[in-house]
């Protein structure tokens, strides 16, 4: 039997028979396993590494996985040795002590996760110096980094960098990864290459997330947050043991932040979102071998995301040359100033998604501690997006021209709207051993298929000016897997890992007519393709002691082809074979170490990744004026850097924590990179940037060489440093907390053309946290400051310089706008909210 204290301020515990399956609590096992209090120096010290001559049980990481808190948070308290907590992670797939994993990992729990508010993935980069987020019109074109490596991409035919992973199961599209992360117990960030055991689009890396486990009897727990700015949630849940065979966990949410910009059209906000979430975990052990768990999910967000403000705007201007549209009307009542966030929309910007789905596990103990296991998943995502393309609320329409000097003879505004639809299965196979013995690994098969639809019309449909297409691309990926270690030595394992890809992919893409033409198809291209790929993992870990061990590891990445289905799409780029597939291969080396008998700890890890054939869009300006992208392959990248993290006990009641991430992520060679425009001598026209020339080798168009030059939203330092201390109050029936966070980033560039006007200068954020919470863990109250010194920072920055939108031309006085814009990012100013937990 092993019990193991999971948390300073509440006490769990499991059993495992003898296969090493956990044996849950339920009334038939009682005598089999009697819970007993955690100790402390014994516990940890087996549990806290592998040392020569002994194995560590999974017994105890796997019931510090799946545990829940019970209801004995004074005697846990009483019973602290003042010792850091275990922490477990099933990054390699099987559960694992942190400490004994050889790979550089960011694990946000769930106490973390709580003192830091965080609703969405939007907030984790603030935790995780290796996560930086680049932001789109909508979730469909956002784009998760690791280590300054991410893909921005609008189309549906590019996979992700980073994959997402919910309870072992990989989302089918990132874009599903923005919203609420309801119910979640543990998010471990996972760097580098991660395709070997994850497989597609886990090349740069990958979030691994679990929800909140079931454990105990059946409890309820509530949560209510309130900020000053208009943001609130709500959430319950039930979970607990029902019988002595089955467990359950039903959770559910609403939030809602009204937004950063004020709609002057209609007196409401932008940029904000809200959401309704529904979670359940049900558990079924018929037998001690057995165990089903279902996971059905349902989710509704509206995230109506990202609307840009003005910061400067040159005097003069005319909307798309119209003489009846000077700055003055389209953009009545806004103030143009570094700090604006007034616009005027009258149309909404962002998406509105729905998704539902539900997993099933099954584990099996077989001889010898061996775990097999099947996880089916399959999942239904849709999104209606919308993007208002002319930032005004005038009828500008009736003054517009068509390309051949004709008028519109229509009345409205510019706008687009599409749809997402993505339709995901997946199933795998799995065994695992022991996490005991010389040999310890993990192998599997792996079966997945995403179908995609992308249906986008932008309006008005005037021919010549809009643009009307379908698209449909899928992908059928089919893997077999392992990866394990072997202690050839009492102090030294091997570590190796490989996986065989077999992948079918294609696309169908249509075009319609605009009006005033009927309806109808004029285009269609399809394509299919095939691709088999390799990838694999070798690494050495060497343990010093019982406290350190030094690791080295070589691992590689890849991704499929891709397709440019946007509105760019023409009868040339379907004639030319797809963008070719990305590859990685990365180094690390790293030293753990535990001191002063566990009450302190870090993680030093230095990193070199080369990328090939890097696919990433740029963007541009068309002859409407709206911001498009096209899809590149970016002949090389690098990043690299170093990354420490660590945590110390200062005293049982205080505990203090810090990261810091240095990162290199630069281009080697990308000879036909995008430009960007500059002002001529006189300042009337737009002209090309320094180092862009017209290239014979790329049909005449202007490029420029970004070999040396750093990939857009990574910046080289971020640091974040936080503490957290336990006040006793003897005198009331509750105790005390002060908890702070403060968080660096050096300037950064947002755009891959190297625009100096699209920089954002470094800057740090500090929070601020202190409440109570009852000793009998009913209640906690918490009172917070975000944002603390009201620092303002963006979130995203563009320049236009003499694009069609705003540059008057002839037979108007010709001369160049120059347009300069920002998103702000949630806590672009100091807010404060106050957050009740309640346990029932």
């Amino acid at each position: 039997m092993r019990i193991l204290r999971h948390h300073a301020e509440s006490f769990s515990f499991a059993c495992m028979d003898g296969r090493n399956v956990p044996v849950f609590l339920f009334r038939r096992n009682w005598k089999r396993c009697q819970p007993r209090r955690a100790t402390g120096q014994t516990d940890n010290k087996e549990t806290h590494m592998r040392y020569p001559g002994k194995s560590k049980p999974a017994a105890a990481a796997i019931a510090t996985a799946l545990l829940a808190m019970s209801a004995h948070a004074q005697d846990a308290q009483q019973a602290d040795p003042g010792k850091l907590e275990t922490v477990v992670v099933t990054a390699n797939k099987r559960a694992q002590n942190l400490q004994d994993v050889p790979a550089s990992i960011t694990v946000l729990g769930d106490a973390v996760l709580q003192r830091s508010n965080v609703r969405e993935l939007d907030d984790l980069p603030a935790l995780s110096p290796a996560l930086t987020l680049s932001y789109g019109t909508q979730p469909g074109n956002f784009s998760i980094n690791m280590r300054g490596v991410g893909t921005y991409s609008l189309g549906i035919g590019v996979e992700a960098d980073v994959a997402v992973i919910v309870d072992d199961i990989p989302l089918g599209m990132q874009a599903n990864a923005f919203k609420d992360l309801a119910d979640v117990n543990r998010i471990e960030v996972l760097k580098g290459p991660q395709s070997t055991l994850f497989g597609k689009s886990s090349i740069a890396g990958a979030l691994n997330i679990t929800t909140k486990p079931i454990g105990g009897p059946v409890r309820t727990t509530a949560t209510l947050l309130a900020t000053n700015d208009d943001e609130w949630r709500a959430g319950v849940s039930v979970s607990g043991a029902v019988s002595d065979t089955f467990r359950m966990r039903v959770a559910a949410s609403k939030t809602n932040y009204d937004g950063t910009l004020n709609n002057l059209t209609t007196g409401g906000k932008l940029n904000g979102s809200k959401g309704d979430n529904l979670n359940a975990k049900f558990e079924w052990r018929p037998t001690d071998d057995l165990t089903f768990t279902l996971t059905p999910h349902y989710n509704r967000t509206e995230k109506f995301c990202c609307t840009t403000a003005f910061t400067s705007m040159t005097p003069g201007g005319l909307y798309r040359n119209a003489p009846q549209l000077p700055q003055s009307v389209v953009l009545a009542g806004i103030n143009i100033n570094p700090s604006n966030r007034d616009v005027r929309n009258d149309y909404p910007t962002g998406g509105k998604f729905h998704d539902w789905g539900t997993g099933l596990k099954i584990d099996y103990g077989l001889a010898n501690g061996l775990t097999l296991s099947s996880i089916s998943s399959y999942s239904k995502y849709h999104m209606d997006d919308y993007q208002d393309n002319d930032a005004t609320d005038i009828d500008i329409l009736q003054f517009l021209a068509l390309p051949n000097g004709a008028p519109t003879q229509m009345h409205g505004g510019l706008y687009q709207y599409g749809v997402f639809n993505v339709k995901s299965t997946t199933q795998e196979f799995r065994i695992t051993s022991p996490d005991r013995g010389p040999i310890r690994y993990v192998a599997g098969l792996w079966y997945g298929k995403n179908d995609l639809n992308r249906e986008l019309a932008k309006a008005p449909l005037i021919q010549n000016y809009g643009t009307n297409y379908g698209a449909d691309a899928w992908n059928i990926n089919k893997a077999v897997y392992g990866q394990g270690s072997w202690d050839f030595r009492p102090d030294t394992s091997v570590i190796v890992g490989a996986r065989l890809n077999d992948e079918d992919t294609g696309y169908n893409f249509r075009r319609y007519t605009v009006p005033p033409q009927a309806f109808a198809q004029t285009e269609f291209y399809t394509r299919s393709d095939s691709n088999t790929s390799r990838t694999w993992k070798l690494g050495l870990e060497h343990r010093l002691d019982k406290d350190a061990m030094v690791y080295g590891t070589i691992s590689t990445g890849h991704k499929g082809i891709a397709y440019d289905l946007t509105s760019s799409f023409t009868a040339v780029l379907a004639a030319r074979p797809p963008v070719a597939p990305e590859t990685a291969r990365s180094y690390e080396v790293g030293w753990k170490q535990s001191l002063w008998d566990n009450r302190a700890m870090f993680s030093l890890a230095a990193f070199r990744t080369d990328f090939r054939n890097f696919q990433q869009s740029a963007g541009f300006f068309d002859y409407d004026g709206i911001f498009r992208t096209a899809l590149n392959s970016i002949g090389g990248l690098r990043t690299q850097g170093v990354e420490l993290e660590g945590s110390a006990r200062v005293t049982r009641r205080l505990q203090l924590n810090g990261s810091l991430a240095y990162t290199e992520a630069t281009i080697r060679e990308f000879r036909n990179g995008p430009c960007y425009n500059v002002l001529n001598a006189a300042g009337t026209a737009a002209v090309p940037g320094p180092g862009c020339y017209q290239s014979p080798e790329f049909n005449n168009t202007n490029v420029q060489d970004l070999a040396g030059k750093t990939l857009p939203n990574a910046p080289k330092v971020k640091v974040n440093l936080g503490g957290q201390l336990d006040v006793p109050l003897p005198a009331l029936p509750f105790d005390g907390f002060i908890a702070a966070t403060t968080r660096y980033q050096s300037r950064t560039q947002f755009s891959l053309n190297q625009d100096p006007n699209t920089v954002q200068g470094a800057y740090s954020i500090t929070n601020l946290t202190f409440g109570a919470a009852d000793r009998g863990g009913r209640w906690k109250a918490t009172l917070f400051i975000n944002n603390l010194f009201d620092r303002q920072y963006a979130a995203g920055l563009n320049n236009s310089i003499a694009n069609s939108t705003w540059s008057p031309k002839a037979p108007n006085t010709p001369h160049a706008v120059n347009t300069t814009e920002w998103l702000p990012p949630r806590d672009w100013h100091r807010y404060f909210g106050v957050r009740a937990d309640l346990t029932f």
